[in-house]
């Protein structure tokens, strides 16, 4: 990672004791950025295993896997006088909820400014390169976090990511401002804290189906499929490793079209290590047996098709969200997203008091769209 300046060396916070003596101070403060790294790439369950916080004047690593108890953090970022910093917060707001039940109030995401202002690139990397000439180092978005000690080059990059983040949020409030986009802002940032933690990781017993069933295997292939997903979920588990990382999904997939009787042929398969196949290759013989003879499994039931009184309004709104955007020079996404336009087709609002009660559908988007989008939905009602 190179830059122009160095950056200040970052407060490591490994304690509960040392987080209670700044979280205290950074009560007093007016905002605070924040950035989370997670162990997803390196782990079975993944686990959030650095919490960044700078000030204006400081940055601050926080450690989760060595401080007892973070419960200290929690009052500030529910607190409504201290503004939250994020770059794409909501990965990181649905595991900081999911691991540790954080609320948060009154949160300020600078992606979300950036793509409502209209900036094509809204990357952070890409940010911090037009408005601080830094170059940051994407080799490290591939860290195991979860190591311990982390090397001071993963530190640094973590660091980055929270250093600049107060200095982006001032230039794109004074650009909100200046477009009159700052209530819209302010809406999309209220929407965002809403997004529900993160999952736990649940192993889900019937997900070969999206493996099976795009690529159209037979029934009994199926089966084959079935026991090797089982397989590499059992393996994933007692390794603390990803399932991805045992093997990918067009790799069972592959096996379960060649149904290997013979080490050599699940090698030919390919997509699997020389240790994967010397260590489990016995496994993955044993488990396409099973399938050969294992109970054919019924497919779920497909979804229900939609009206298409629904689909043709959906599709007539989705072509309006498209032509608005062009025009605001902004993603189609921006102006309303595409859940809200489907509930739109399904509930057809026929006044904009209506409209106000379907989900997405935010108070400025009423007043700002919902003439236009009564007009489009009256001609498909």
């Amino acid at each position: 990672m190179t830059k122009r300046r160095p950056l200040p060396i970052p407060v490591l916070v490994e304690t509960t004791d040392k987080l209670r003596y700044f979280t205290d101070r950074w009560a007093a403060e007016k905002l605070i950025a924040l950035d989370t790294e997670s162990n997803s790439l390196h782990a079975y369950r993944e686990r959030v295993c650095l919490i960044q916080v700078s000030t204006r004047k400081h940055d601050y690593i926080l450690d989760p896997l060595r401080i007892s108890d973070l419960s200290p953090l929690a009052p500030l970022l529910a607190d409504p006088s201290i503004e939250k910093v994020f770059h794409a917060a909501e990965y990181d707001l649905m595991c900081l909820k999911r691991d540790f039940s954080f609320t948060f109030v009154n949160l300020f995401d600078t992606m979300i400014a950036a793509r409502i202002c209209g900036y094509k690139q809204v990357g952070l990397g890409a940010l911090l390169h037009e408005f601080h000439e830094v170059e940051v180092d994407k080799s490290h978005q591939r860290d195991n976090w979860g190591t311990r000690p982390l090397p001071q080059s993963s530190l640094l990059y973590a660091q980055m990511d929270t250093h600049y983040l107060p200095a982006l949020r001032d230039h794109f409030v004074a650009e909100l401002a200046r477009l009159n986009r700052t209530e819209e802002a302010n809406e999309a940032f209220r929407d965002a804290i809403e997004v529900p933690p993160a999952r736990r990781g649940e192993f889900d017993p019937e997900g070969y189906w999206k493996i099976a069933l795009p690529n159209q295997l037979t029934r009994r292939q199926t089966a084959v499929l079935r026991e090797l997903y089982l397989w590499r979920e059992a393996v994933a588990h007692e390794k603390d490793t990803p399932a991805f990382k045992v093997a990918q999904d067009k790799t069972l997939h592959a096996l379960a079209l060649a149904a290997p009787t013979k080490m050599a042929e699940i090698d030919a398969v390919g997509g699997l290590s020389q240790n994967v196949i010397r260590v489990y290759g016995r496994a993955i013989l044993e488990a396409v047996e099973r399938g050969k003879t294992a109970k054919i499994p019924q497919p779920p039931a497909p979804e229900p098709t939609p009206d298409p009184q629904i689909v043709d309004r959906y599709t007539a709104l989705r072509e309006w969200r498209k032509n608005r955007a062009l025009q605001r020079g902004v993603e189609s996404d921006v102006i309303i997203s595409k859940d809200a336009l489907w509930s739109l087709a399904e509930h057809a609002p026929k006044s904009l008091e209506a409209m106000q009660g379907v989900p997405g559908m935010s108070e400025w988007r009423v007043r700002t769209y919902g003439e236009e989008l009564l007009e489009v939905i009256r001609k498909f009602t």
